[in-house]
Formats: C-alpha cells, structure tokens, sequence
C-alpha cells in the first residue's frame, strides 16, 4: 500500500478521536452510548431491530457532507448523532501489525504474537493451522481494540496467487497453486471473522489484492502504471479463484481491489470486476475498499479520466465503497455538483460499509457487553499464543536435502556448532514485512545455543554480503566445531512490498561464503535459508560438502528456537514447498509483465507455475523430505465416473463438456488412501493429491485436488480420504473461459503411486 496524501485529508475530515488512540485501558462506546440520552433511543442504535433496518435509519440522519466524510479510511465523526470516528485501516497478515494507523502499540498493549509470515505457514499445509493462527490472531486483535489501540477491520489476507519468484510480496502468499491459496484465505479468514456466530463478526478480514496483483517495480515498469493483460482463461483458471473461494466460501466482510489495471481498466473503477462479479456473482456481504490511494492512482498516474471528480464518480458507481486515502472526500461532493454521480450511489456505498460496522457490534452501545468484550491485555501474548507460534515455524520448515541422513544433528556427537551468516543471530528479519511489535525473540544462534555450545560468527554484514573480508574467521569457526550451520538468504532490503527481486542467486558473496566454510567444515554442514520468495541454491544442492538443506521461509518470533528443534530432531520436518524454485536461467525467458500463466514455444516463453512450466527446476512444488519414511497404498477409489448430461443441445464434441451442463454440482466421489509411517521415527507428513488430464486435453501438466496433514508414530498407518469434486478438479478451463470436464482416462498421482480414473458422458437429450 501506498498512502501519498494522507496528511490532506486531515484539514477536511475530522481528527481521529482521542479516546481510540491515547493511553487509556478501556475502550469508550463507539455509537449509542446508553449514557447518551439523545442517541441511545435512536432506531440505529436499537441491537434487537433488524441490521439493513439500523443501517437505512443512520443514513437517512446523515448530510451529504457527513455521507462524504464516512468514504474514506479515517472516517470522521458525527458528534451530533454521537459517532466517533474511526480508522478502517488496520493489517493482521501474520499477527496483529501496526503497519495500518490503525493499530497502535503501547501502554497496556506493547506487543502482539507474531507467527510465521504467510509463505512460511502456507508450507505447514495443515489448514487447521491456518484457522487456529486466524482465531488467535483475531483475540489479540479484540483484545487491543477493547483497549482502545486497535479497530477492528483488518485488510488481510494476501490472496495473489505466486506467479512470478521475484516478486517482492510473495512472502506475504500461500503460493503459487490457487487451490491451496484459496483454501488458506478460506480457513484464515474463518478465524479471524469467528465465522459461525451467524452474520456477527469477531473481527472484519479482507482479501487482496484484487485482481492479476503481482509487479511492484521491475525494469522500468511498477504496480501504479502496470497494465495487466490477462486471458479470460488465465482470470477464471488462476487469478481470481482465490478470490472467489474468500468470497463464497469464507464469507469475507471485504475485498479490496489493486493498483495495476487489468485489460486496460483500473480494478477500483472496473464494474465487471467489482459490481457484476465480488458483489454480483459471488454475492460479496461486505464492502469493497481500494488499496492505499489507488483511486489518486487512477486519476493522477494512469490519467483514466479527464477530471478527479470522474475518477471518484467511477470508482464508486463500479462497486467501490470505502477510499483508502484521501481521495472521494476531496472530491464526491463536485461529482454530485456536477451530475456524474447521484447521492443514492453514496448511500448505497455507505450501507454496505456500515452494515460490516453494526455486524462488528460498533453500534451495540458499551462494547464490554458484546460477546468478545471481556478480551483484555491478558489475552496478548499468552503462553498459548506463543507456543502456537512455535509450532507454526515448527510446521512450516522444509527439509529440501539430507545427505546420508545427517540430519538430525546428536546432543550427543555435536557438542560444539558453528552458527555462521549474516541471518545467524536476526531479529526482525525472522518475522518479515506486514508485521507489527512480536512478544520476543529466539534467534537461531539462541534457539541452537539450547542444545549445544555454539560458535558464532556473522561471515559478512548483512545479507548483501558485500565483502570477505570475515570469512577467514567463519571458517576459523567451523573447523572448531563438530557441526556448522549456515543461515544465509534474504530480508526486508532484497524482497519486500515495492521491492521486486533482480535475480534469484543468493546475494553478494553469500554463495562463496556457503562453499568456503563448507570446505573448511570438519562436521557436517547444514545451509538454513531464510526467504520469502524461491533461491537458485543449485550449487549447494550439489555440492556433497553441503550436507544438510532447510528453508525456513520467515519463521516469526520463534523461528530460532523452530530451527534449532528441527536440527537436532526435536520435531521431524514436514512441510512441503508451496512454490517452484526455478533456476536463475528461468528469469531471462519469462519477463515479469508477460500474465500468461500457460508456455508459448513459439516465442521461448516457458509457461508459470508447476502447473504450466515444464523446463528444470532447483526444487519442484510440493517438495519436502522427513526424517523418517512414508508408504501410500489406495485402500478404495472410484475406477470411473459417469456423468449425466442434460444438454438441449447436441454435442459437437463428446470427449470435451462444459461443466455447466453436466450434473457436476453434486458429482463427487472419495478417495481412501492407506498412509503409513515405515521409518523409526514418528513424523508429520503431507499427503499431496494431483490430477493428470487424458493427454492433449490440457496444457496443465497436472493440478493439485486435494491435500491433507497427518502425524504417525514410527510403524503406525492411517486411513485419510480425499474428496475428488468432478467439476472443480478434473476440469479445465478453455480459452474463453469456460469450464469443460475432458472425458478419457483422468490420473490421480499419490505421492509415487498412481490410480486411473475413467470419465465417460451419459447423454440424455432433452426436447426442446
């Protein structure tokens, strides 16, 4: 987000109200005080009348000049009717932030639980995870706001399918695979709302960044010039169905539309995106809001309309509602003057963001009287909180090289370890972007230091790594030691918002650091990698030298002590890589302003994704080793299904329907797979399941369906089903944008075992 003009708006909407934001324990009411004796007896302060009722009653009070005032973040008071103002503002991506205004830390609440950054908890793919670290994150985030230091409309998740490794926000994603992304925002977003209470919410999530959002600045081109031009098949297959799973399936109180255009259009001021599809289609119950100044963006930087009264008067006649920024305050009242825009348009914006308002409880009068009201500093950074921080890192981390078994590292046989790299002894590297004040830190060297004496030494100042000079003492180190750990990779200054990647090598002299102290190591020698986006570290895959390989993404407040546990087999590692470490050739073929999620032969470009990209990769999509050993055997599965058609139309091509007339709503079958852990070691494992299309139906190479996150004893089996949806997973989608199911053999590929599904047409002609 980019807020450029914030301090404009100040001078015409009133200042934030002090009791939201100064050192006081409890949080005044926002509206209907019941000691205010004009409001109280109001018809939209009334909790037992009907929500749409309150909502029509305020805005029928309201003038147009109080209406305007209410479009924006830092809406404003109307004393008169006694409302405070409030800063819709606040970021939860990982943890309560207080990257948003929002959010302000101090007095009886210093600090939030701050859990791995989402790339990091994306590799767990344990989606009782992702809802857990939602709901906790959602208790802190009442808990503040009871305190009076908080709002309670937070603009997370990150929803952007990884399309491009460079990107400098991919750490903020769960990845490139759409389906898993889509799950990920479901189950985060139903923690942090407390889907379940009805239409009430906890807290008010938001997904972003509505739609084809993945360039923030490369090679001359950046996220407020940047035109996304995307295939009906690339929207409907990739881009938005994250966004669609947020909105059907999660039940998302927002949706807030990005900077870039998508086919010429800016998304904030696209109805076919925002009114006909979120609120339309989806049938979105909540507010639409713009990314920090995206509505300036689209007048002053894209100059989509001749005049800032046009650019407010289309922004909120295609759906949007709620202006972060400064932006429709300063000119919706002149839109109005001058026709381009009626007051119905702004009161229907307003009915929607209020309604998420009175859906909070905001006009329930004393806010310790709702359910969540008792939620105080006692319920921030609880002992329970942090352990789950520590299982998440724990969960996250993935094994990408164990050279004959060297790890886990013995208490016993290592005594003495040297922790070398400019990540070895990080703080706020550990918990990434978006990410606010965390309980406290476990450093690696900390975390290690646990288990064994360790030796320390940076190798090179910071992860630019501009010099050896420090290298003599890093190996100096490592040839003391019975084992050494590199923790090398990445931060803030490499990979961040606005902040693309130029390449994908490690920076500076990181590699030859890795390689000289590898060489000069008398134990085993184990790279940790801390990064939110992919690294080409092919060298160190292949260098014998290198024994052990761990990513541990960014791992949060206790990435050190997460670490340390997986090195010396406290925890066994189970998580899976949720994106493709491509080579740093990949880069020179695959621009990142080319959206084409599918490989073109004819011009070299090589396709995106494991689902389109079939050239070498460093490590592929869903990798990830264990210390012990994992069998598959299907136990029962479907060997072919038949599908109904009820089509008034003859077929023109029977091997290829279109799942909108087939009976695909309801046609699903299981999947029984028998698990077993053959190794001597208990461990986690993630069960991936892919379909295979027949041969020449797709140019997708195979799809993930379905997924699920076990824990086995040593010798131990369990049983786990999988749901195989006919219509959303053994479909494809055509180039017009249709969904069609391909009939002939479907493959179902289990880890290395393979099962062969037949889906053959029934037709059944209906006269028409």
């Amino acid at each position: 987000m980019a807020y450029k003009n914030g301090l404009q708006i100040l001078s015409l909407v009133a200042v934030f109200i002090c009791v939201s934001f100064c050192g006081i324990e409890a949080r005044t009411p926002f509206a209907c005080d019941p000691k205010n004796g004009v409001t109280r007896s109001l018809r939209f302060c009334r909790a037992s009348v009907p929500i749409h009722v309150r909502v029509s009653d305020l805005i029928g009070r309201l003038t147009l000049q109080e209406k305007i005032r209410l479009l924006v973040n830092n809406a404003a008071a109307v004393p008169r009717l006694g409302i405070q103002g409030y800063e819709w503002w606040s970021e939860a991506l990982h943890g309560v932030s207080n990257v948003g205004p929002g959010v302000v830390f101090g007095g009886a609440f210093p600090e939030a639980t701050s859990f791995p950054q989402v790339i990091t908890t994306a590799a767990s793919f344990n989606e009782s995870l992702w809802e857990e670290i939602g709901r906790v994150v959602s208790d802190e985030a009442r808990a503040i706001y009871n305190g009076g230091k908080a709002g309670l409309t937070y603009w997370s998740p990150n929803v952007n399918v990884l399309r491009d490794p460079r990107w400098g926000r991919a750490q903020e994603t769960p990845g490139e695979d759409p389906i898993i992304v889509g799950k990920y925002a479901v189950r985060y977003v139903r923690g942090l709302q407390g889907n379940g209470n009805g239409n009430r919410l906890k807290v008010a999530a938001c997904c972003k960044h509505y739609s084809a959002y993945d360039l923030d600045k490369w090679n001359g081109v950046d996220r407020f010039h940047f035109n996304a031009k995307v295939s009906k098949q690339d929207l409907k297959d990739t881009y938005n169905v994250p966004f669609k799973a947020c909105v059907v399936e999660g039940n998302v109180a927002s949706v807030m539309c990005s900077y870039n255009q998508v086919n010429g259009k800016p998304t904030c001021a696209d109805p076919d995106l925002l009114k006909n599809t979120v609120r339309g289609k989806w049938g979105l119950n909540g507010y639409i809001v713009s990314d920090c100044d995206s509505v300036d963006v689209l007048y002053n930087s894209q100059h989509y309309t001749d005049t800032p009264e046009g650019a407010a008067a289309a922004s909120i006649k295609a759906g949007l509602d709620l202006n972060c920024g400064p932006f429709l305050a300063l000119h919706t009242e002149q839109a109005i003057t001058k026709g381009l825009l009626s007051e119905v348009d702004v009161n229907n914006a307003l009915a929607n963001t209020i309604t998420v308002q009175m859906r909070l409880g905001m006009f329930d009068g004393e806010p310790s009287a709702h359910p969540f009201g008792n939620l105080g500093k006692g319920d921030v950074c609880t002992p329970a909180h942090q352990e789950l921080a520590l299982e998440a890192a724990r969960q996250g981390i993935v094994l990408l090289k164990n050279q004959a078994s060297s790890l886990p590292l013995s208490t016993a046989r290592h005594r003495t370890v040297a922790v070398i790299g400019p990540n070895s002894a990080v703080t706020v590297t550990m918990i990434g972007n978006y990410a606010g004040v965390p309980c406290g830190y476990t450093t690696p060297v900390q975390g290690i230091g646990r288990y064994a004496k360790v030796i320390q030494q940076d190798g090179c100042a910071g992860v630019a790594c501009n010099g050896n000079g420090n290298f003599g003492a890093a190996e100096a180190a490592a040839r003391q030691a019975d084992a050494t750990v590199l923790v090398m990779g990445l931060d803030q200054s490499i990979e961040a918002e606005t902040v693309d990647r130029v390449g994908l090598l490690l920076p500076g002299h990181q590699q030859e650091l890795v390689s000289r102290v590898a060489m000069a190591s008398k134990g085993p020698t184990v790279l940790v990698l801390m990064s939110g986006g992919p690294i080409d570290v092919s060298f160190a895959k292949n260098d014998p030298r290198v024994s052990a390989i761990l990513w541990a993404g960014y791992p949060g407040q206790a990435g050190g002590a997460a670490i340390a546990d997986v090195l010396f087999g406290a925890t066994s590692p189970g998580g899976k890589l949720p994106m493709t470490w491509y080579p740093q050739a990949y880069l020179a073929k695959a621009p990142m302003t080319n959206m084409n999620m599918r490989a073109d032969p004819s011009s070299g470009y090589p396709g995106r994704t494991y689902r389109f990209y079939k050239g070498p990769v460093v490590f592929p999509f869903g990798h990830g080793l264990s210390y012990t050993k994992f069998s598959h055997k299907i136990a029962q599965a479907s060997k072919m299904v038949s599908l109904l058609i009820t089509s008034p139309h003859a077929l023109t091509n029977s091997t290829d329907v279109k799942a909108r007339y087939t009976n695909c709503n309801t046609q699903s079958l299981d999947l029984h797979i028998d698990v077993k852990n053959t190794g001597k070691l208990d461990g986690s494992h993630t069960l991936l399941v892919f379909s295979i299309p027949p041969p020449g139906r797709s140019s997708a190479t195979k799809q993930l369906v379905g997924f699920s996150k076990l824990h086995l004893a040593a010798g131990s089996e369990q049983r786990v089903r999988i749901g195989i949806h006919v219509c959303k997973h053994l479909s494809v989608v055509d180039e017009f944008g249709f969904r069609r199911i391909p009939m002939g053999e479907h493959k179902l590929q289990i880890g290395d075992i393979e099962h062969s599904l037949s889906v053959q047409a029934n037709l059944h002609q209906i006269k028409s």
